[in-house]
């Protein structure tokens, strides 16, 4: 018995075979970034961090996805349906008949067979998500947005520049045009205690999403949270392996059992981060980890709604 909605199934659910992300930077960048809000971005962010060495936005799309190709057919050989991963910063931040250009560019590759676009809830509108309903017609597209915390307080502080209620309103508009929704999250932002994480569970179920991601703050080199991390660590919650295992089952278990959970934690490499309190764990370890603690406490997703 699956004890929790594991989102390894959901494409073969939905579309009947594996399909794999292939990561692309397309060259956008972020209003929090070029002073049309802000200057300098979220205050934890160092996209490089999430970055396969083939993608990079000297290549064009095209080149991108083929090395993304090379690279995963190593580890899923018998996988040949990929998915355009849009996720270096705001993938819907520009004129439409730029966002055309690039997501078409990536469509027109053959073994590419749908996007996924990874964005902030402010910098999308009624005619982008129209024009993305059309291209679902006969592609697989998927919109991911960024949330990253409930509270509108944390959001202020970490410079994202945007609501919550934001976020409410444009994952609301994505799901009623019938496009797949993912949302992710951090756990661990600073000024929140355990307690206000695990009240995320009630108002992320009353968002219309399909999939969600969490991952773990880390503290990136040489980002303005490191330096709030210097001056202020009493404010941050800091989870051992372990207790963030336990922590993440507690959230689990207030989940909706409809939502597919695509990750409950995150991995970057060493060179990035101060420290490592996990070691070098590997997702597919942290996965083992995870459904072994789900087993001795007897745990599901859901169970304690």
């Amino acid at each position: 018995m699956k004890r929790y909605n594991s989102f390894v199934g959901y494409f073969k659910n939905k579309y009947g075979s594996r399909l794999q992300k292939v990561v692309i930077d397309a060259g956008f960048t972020c209003p929090n970034r070029d002073g049309k809000l802000s200057v300098g971005g979220c205050t934890f962010c160092d996209n490089n961090a999430f970055h396969p060495n083939y993608s990079t936005k000297d290549k064009s799309i095209l080149n991108q996805i083929n090395e993304g190709i090379e690279f995963h057919s190593r580890r899923y050989r018998n996988c040949d349906k990929f998915l355009a991963y849009f996720q270096a910063y705001t993938n819907t931040y520009d004129t439409l008949d730029v966002l055309k250009k690039r997501y078409e560019e990536a469509l027109s590759h053959p073994k590419v067979v749908g996007i996924v676009i990874g964005t902030r809830p402010d910098c999308v509108d009624e005619e982008k998500l129209d024009y993305l309903v059309s291209l679902s017609k006969n592609n697989v597209v998927i919109i991911e947005y960024g949330i990253e915390s409930c509270y509108n307080r944390t959001l202020e502080r970490v410079n994202r520049c945007h609501t919550f209620e934001q976020a409410q309103k444009a994952v609301k508009m994505t799901a009623e045009r019938g496009l797949d929704v993912g949302a992710h999250f951090i756990l661990g932002l600073p000024g929140e205690t355990r307690e206000d994480m695990l009240a995320y569970a009630p108002m992320i179920n009353d968002l219309p999403i399909n999939s969600i991601k969490f991952h773990q703050l880390q503290i990136f080199k040489n980002t303005a949270m490191e330096k709030e991390y210097a001056a202020h660590p009493t404010d941050f919650v800091e989870f051992s392996l372990e207790s963030y295992i336990d922590f993440f089952i507690d959230l689990l278990e207030r989940l909706s059992p409809n939502l597919y959970i695509e990750r409950f934690a995150g991995e970057v490499p060493p060179r990035f981060v101060s420290k490592t309190p996990w070691g070098k764990i590997r997702n597919p370890e942290l996965i083992k980890m995870l459904e072994k603690r789900l087993e001795e406490r007897n745990a599901f997703q859901g169970s304690r709604l």
